[in-house]
């Protein structure tokens, strides 16, 4: 394969806003970018075909015909399926090709993946994306693990990644991934049912007022928001997330009792978001301008469900 990164064929295995962001950036560096996504054959794949087209990104037909048109895969499809889509690329696997696993998933899932890889000739990556991709984009913070983290991490920034390396041993950099989401997805959680709650007490003010005194350095009214965006968003993706979560935690020997509630929440809201509840789910970032209009939107449908005669 290439050792210029700049002449890679890169294959995104998953299309959806990670997928996406990072053809734009590729290609926008004259990278060949190619794609393969389930949507792609559904009513939702007319978006991401035109994507494609706009942005110069071929369509694969197959996972396995992706991978072997590439010299390196970005796997980033849901977490429940980070092994059955490593599987389904192992068969086109070129030889010495990197597999970059994106994919928020267990250590142990990543372990499992690295052998179906392996198997193939090809070179397991595990990536550990640390924070929300959007505002960052390629550079999003991003740890690396597995024997071959160290020479693809040179490459990768070399074409725009902001990687670095956590360990040579797969499953370390996802193990920091997933107890880092037990905060950060477990706040989000925790967030929209005080604040949802609170609102229903009229008492909101008064608790935000005793959490920004308690921890100054945060805005949570703008974080409040943010929360309710991104879950509304992508909740069913992030639900998939901690459901690895709770798998990571019950490896270590413990109850995930945090990380199942948060799926939970999480599962919830997405369910509230596929009623239309919110409006359309892509145009949220725009439309919600406070998270108070959300929680009123779930109140008033609790209310509904609990008096069926209104």
């Amino acid at each position: 394969m290439e050792n210029n990164p700049g002449q890679w064929k890169v294959g995104l295995l998953g299309y959806g806003e990670v997928g996406r962001i990072l053809a734009e950036d590729l290609r926008a560096q004259g990278i060949t970018v190619s794609a393969f996504d389930v949507k792609l054959g559904k009513a939702a794949g007319e978006a991401l075909q035109a994507h494609a087209a706009a942005q110069g990104v071929s369509l694969a037909s197959s996972a396995a015909e992706l991978a072997a048109g590439a010299d390196l895969v970005v796997s980033a499809v849901t977490a429940s399926q980070a092994v059955t889509v490593a599987r389904e690329c192992a068969p086109g696997m070129r030889e010495a090709a990197f597999f970059l696993d994106f994919n928020s998933a267990s250590p142990n899932a990543k372990r499992e993946a690295a052998q179906v890889i392996a198997a193939s000739g090809g070179r397991y990556v595990e990536g550990a994306v640390m924070t929300s991709v959007p505002p960052y984009r390629q550079r999003v913070p991003l740890l690396l693990g597995g024997p071959h983290a160290a020479a693809l991490h040179p490459l990768l920034n070399a074409i725009g990644f902001a990687s670095k390396v956590a360990s040579e041993e797969t499953g370390v950099a996802s193990a920091v991934k997933m107890c880092r989401s037990v905060m950060i997805k477990g706040l989000e959680a925790m967030v929209i049912e005080s604040f949802t709650t609170a609102r229903a007490y009229g008492v909101e003010d008064a608790v935000i007022a005793s959490l920004r005194e308690t921890f100054p350095g945060m805005d949570w009214e703008r974080q409040g928001t943010y929360f309710f965006q991104r879950v509304i968003e992508h909740g069913r993706r992030r639900a998939e997330e901690m459901r690895e979560v709770a798998r990571t935690v019950e490896d270590a020997g413990l109850a995930p009792w945090s990380a199942s509630g948060t799926a939970q929440r999480q599962d919830w809201v997405a369910d509230l978001s596929d009623e239309g509840l919110f409006g359309p789910r892509a145009a949220i970032g725009k439309t919600l301008a406070d998270w108070r209009d959300a929680s009123d939107k779930i109140l008033a449908r609790t209310k509904e469900k609990q008096d069926p005669q209104d």
